[in-house]
């Protein structure tokens, strides 16, 4: 092979440029850079199909080495691209075949604001090249173990031959876009790793709940939830109900990159509705299957009930009887108007909701009218009052005192049946005595005689005897 030397200003001192004389066999020039200096000495970079080495970055930084002359077959195309010899010579422009264990490999990556993503880049033959993260800016974050963007949220993972992983610490919706990792070959082999920042949706408000609603009306709330990346979706309950909303709008925040998102419902109200819980919730993918709502409780006014109640329950001629209004309502009723039917003026109108009777009279007894009157309106409840005798009838106390006194002649009637027993067990059992009447005494004129006549005398004198005189 001939060749031809010849300087050149991309060549440091001590390269030379040799041009073989003959065309290489694949039908390319090539072109040889015999290096005269560093560790590789006498290596050599073909503008075909390339050798790797080390000193490429001295003679053409960023370019990288093409795939080595033996992987390639005879009548292949010269792969490596005219720019690489820019100046040097010519070079065909065939697309640079990419060897499989020389490219990158990446993956994309979500992540929640706040969060931290971590980005790998791996490959399996780095060829004796770097590996470099940058960002959408292209701003480089590490090349190999070095530190080239001052952020201390971006921080070293792992960093060897083939693999450099960084992560970024309480990421920002700005981080979101694509990431590059490149390998410094001929060509320069790049991987894309697409980031995606969600933004977290707000708890939702509820709006329209404010003022208390009336029965029968509509009730128009609004749920609305900021600050959620891509648009949040609202879902509404009454109480265990799923309730359907009237529309959804989704409004860009002013960052532009975010959304707010607000939905309507409406329903009629009925007093059953009072104190009602409605829960507006936002569903999200940055909440993880994490529930975030707002529940508010309904204030739904009605009209009054009443009923009375009268105290005591049997109101007797002679006796004190009160008469309880008991209103029940949203709001609660605050007057109250009392009459007797048939009476031309009214009883009693307050906001006392009890009548009084001091000392009850045959003539009290009646039909009682009880007018409740709230906001809402006004309802009437009657009570028919019918005053018994003063005769006395059983009362509570009396027939505790019954019971008492029931019980202590129980108990008396015991006690003396037990006495009865008691002495007639004790005369059964006493002690035996013998009694012996003089016989023949009945003619005896005295008791001496008779004492004297007496059957046996002092005989047995022994013998104890009793005689009743």
């Amino acid at each position: 092979m001939l060749e031809q030397s010849f300087p050149h200003p991309r060549l440091p001192p001590g390269v030379s440029l040799l041009l073989p004389g003959s065309a290489h066999a694949w039908g390319a020039p090539t072109i040889l850079f015999h290096l005269k200096w560093g560790t590789r000495a006498g290596a050599c970079l073909r503008a075909g199909p390339c050798c790797s080495l080390l000193p490429l970055s001295l003679l053409f930084p960023l370019s990288p080495p093409c795939c080595h002359p033996e992987q390639l077959n005879q009548g292949d195309p010269i792969p490596c691209p005219s720019q690489a010899i820019q100046g040097l010579g010519s070079a065909p422009s065939h697309p640079s075949p990419l060897c499989p264990e020389s490219q990158p490999t990446t993956s994309d990556e979500t992540v929640v604001t706040g969060g931290t993503v971590v980005l790998k880049c791996q490959v399996e033959d780095p060829d004796d090249s770097s590996l470099q993260w940058s960002n959408p800016a292209q701003q480089t974050l590490y090349f190999g173990e070095k530190r080239a963007l001052r952020d201390n949220r971006i921080q070293l993972e792992k960093s060897t031959p083939n693999e450099l992983t960084i992560s970024i610490s309480d990421v920002v919706l700005s981080d979101e876009g694509e990431y590059t990792c490149s390998l410094f070959t001929m060509p320069v082999r790049t991987a894309k790793a697409l980031v995606t920042v969600l933004g977290v949706p707000q708890k939702p408000q509820i709006f329209g709940h404010e003022q208390p609603i009336d029965e029968e009306k509509l009730a128009r709330l609004t749920c609305r939830s900021s600050g959620s990346k891509p648009a949040a979706q609202l879902r509404w309950r009454k109480g265990n109900k799923e309730l359907k909303d009237e529309g959804t709008e989704v409004v860009e925040d002013p960052n532009g990159k975010t959304f707010t998102v607000s939905s309507r419902v409406e329903f009629r109200v009925t007093k059953e509705d009072n104190e009602a819980e409605v829960t507006c919730t936002v569903d999200h993918e940055s909440l993880q299957n994490a529930e975030r709502s707002t529940t508010q409780k309904l204030q739904v006014h009605y009209k009054p009930t009443a009923k009375i109640e009268p105290h005591p329950q049997y109101p007797r001629e002679g006796e004190k009887l009160q008469l309880q209004c008991d209103g029940q309502g949203n709001p609660i009723p605050q007057e109250f108007l009392w009459e007797k039917e048939g009476s031309d003026a009214p009883l009693q109108l307050s906001s006392d909701s009890v009548l009084i009777f001091p000392f009850l009279n045959k003539s009290d007894s009646g039909t009682y009218v009880c007018t409740a009157t709230s906001s809402m309106g006004s309802v009437v409840a009657k009570y028919n009052l019918d005053v018994s005798d003063a005769s006395p009838v059983p009362s509570t106390s009396s027939t505790y005192h019954a019971v008492i006194g029931g019980v202590v002649a129980v108990i008396v009637f015991l006690l003396l049946s037990l006495l009865i027993v008691l002495g007639h067990y004790l005369i059964r059992h006493k002690g035996t005595y013998l009694t012996h009447e003089a016989k023949g005494s009945d003619d005896a004129p005295d008791a001496d005689t008779a004492i004297i006549n007496a059957e046996g005398g002092q005989a047995g004198g022994d013998d104890k005897k009793e005689y009743f005189i």
